[in-house]
């Protein structure tokens, strides 16, 4: 089903519930996926995955269709993933290089991830990038987003886009060269 059709049965009162519980199962494997790069850990990303659709629900009215819907859903996946990590690190009064070593040794230790070598290197590295680089890389490479969607998701300018993976690029193979 189209989102259009999705938007459009939501609308109605009588079919919102059916309409919005579709709109969950197309995209929430997406979106589990767009959060668990980011914060990494099984529970953390459930959590807010569900925080998502938690605000997707109580925002859909107001859904002017201005970007796809699904562009839409990232942009309060980022904002949420990244909330997340802000809190988590004020809570803890930890520093930035703290929050990595966790997410790291979460990383080595979680039976979800593959034990591909090469594969853990790169969610190393991605974990020494600031957030919202990895956000961009994570769009770009993994979900193979045009810059015009990044930008309408992440509110930034396609230029800074492009400089930013570029930089995150950048760093994770210098990480990758320095780990060999």
């Amino acid at each position: 089903m189209s989102d259009e059709e999705l938007l459009e049965l939501y609308r109605n009162p009588e079919t919102r519930r059916n309409a919005f519980n579709m709109l969950v199962r197309k995209y929430q494997q997406k979106v589990y996926w767009l959060v668990r790069k980011m914060v990494v850990d099984h529970d953390d990303a459930n959590d807010i995955t569900q925080e998502v659709f938690i605000k997707a629900w109580t925002a859909l009215e107001n859904f002017r269709g201005d970007a796809k819907l699904y562009t839409w859903l990232y942009r309060i996946a980022s904002n949420e993933s990244i909330n997340f990590l802000n809190k988590k690190r004020r809570r803890f009064f930890v520093p930035i290089n703290d929050v990595e070593g966790e997410l790291s040794d979460k990383l080595e230790a979680d039976p979800g991830i593959s034990g591909d070598e090469v594969q853990l290197k790169l969610q190393k590295a991605l974990l020494k990038l600031p957030e919202k680089q990895r956000l961009v890389f994570n769009l770009k490479y993994y979900e193979d987003l045009p810059y015009e969607e990044i930008s309408l998701i992440t509110g930034t300018s396609v230029g800074a886009l492009k400089a930013s993976y570029h930089w995150a690029v950048k760093k994770i193979e210098d990480f990758l060269n320095d780990t060999d």
